[in-house]
């Protein structure tokens, strides 16, 4: 991967805007720092200031891990899209009963092990459509990483689980997930591609299934193994790139 600010990478975003994109982004980590509290997460002004520059010129999508609901406030301005629990909760669809059913035996499962993984410092977020177990804020974050394996190890089928960071999520098998919903989007708001920015493992869905005429970013140059076509050192420099995308309008 090559950083973003470069100039193939400047030649790569004037050539994507030519396109007519959805300017598609995941919250925590990319428009927002991570922090130790999630509650805490705010999308500060400035990034929110362009954003919004932004989202009156192509559709802006917030393609999440958290609750659309949750995540909806501490934007500082209002996208065309917000998609949540990684892709599986896309509010103009019809919600699935078997994923639904899956959750359930999910919620239904964890209930009964809450007590040790919160003894191990474990936070259980129910999200509706998925789950988290967080760990960051544990005393002992390995301890608590091997609770997290050995309760998700006798889970019953329907189930996906898959890390991130100080995270282990829970989602229903063959839920969407982040990069069908940015293909699904692309095809909504009749966009010629894509650009895509995020940070995470699940963000990798988007990596992987873009075409060559999207362009796909992730924080953080030591990811091994990324898809992405470019990076970003922080998510600090996501006002900069934002002002980026301003500037280089087609007119």
């Amino acid at each position: 991967m090559k950083h973003l600010f470069s100039n193939e990478g400047q030649r790569a975003l004037a050539a994507v805007l030519t396109l007519k994109p959805l300017l598609a982004f995941d919250f925590d980590g990319t428009l927002a720092p991570i922090v130790a509290r999630p509650d805490d997460a705010r999308v500060s002004a400035a990034v929110s200031h362009r954003l919004s520059q932004l989202a009156h010129w192509r559709p802006v999508a917030i393609v999440t891990g958290r609750k659309v609901a949750d995540v909806a406030p501490r934007l500082g301005f209002e996208p065309a899209y917000i998609v949540g629990s990684h892709g599986a909760e896309d509010p103009q669809l019809a919600p699935s009963v078997a994923h639904e059913a899956a959750m359930a035996s999910a919620r239904t499962y964890i209930a009964t092990h809450a007590a040790a993984l919160e003894d191990a410092g474990v936070t259980i977020e129910d999200k509706g459509n998925s789950m988290a177990l967080h760990y960051r804020l544990a005393r002992d974050r390995e301890k608590a990483q091997q609770c997290i394996a050995s309760t998700i190890a006798h889970m019953g089928p329907g189930l996906h689980t898959f890390g991130g960071k100080f995270v282990v999520n829970l989602v229903a098998e063959h839920a969407p997930n982040k990069g069908d919903a940015v293909q699904r989007l692309v095809a909504r708001s009749q966009s010629g591609a894509a650009l895509f920015v995020g940070d995470d493992v699940n963000d990798e869905a988007v990596f992987e299934i873009a075409p060559d005429h999207w362009l796909t970013v992730r924080i953080g140059r030591d990811t091994p193994g990324s898809r992405a076509q470019f990076f970003l050192d922080s998510h600090a420099e996501m006002a900069h790139l934002l002002q980026l995308l301003i500037d280089l309008r087609p007119s």
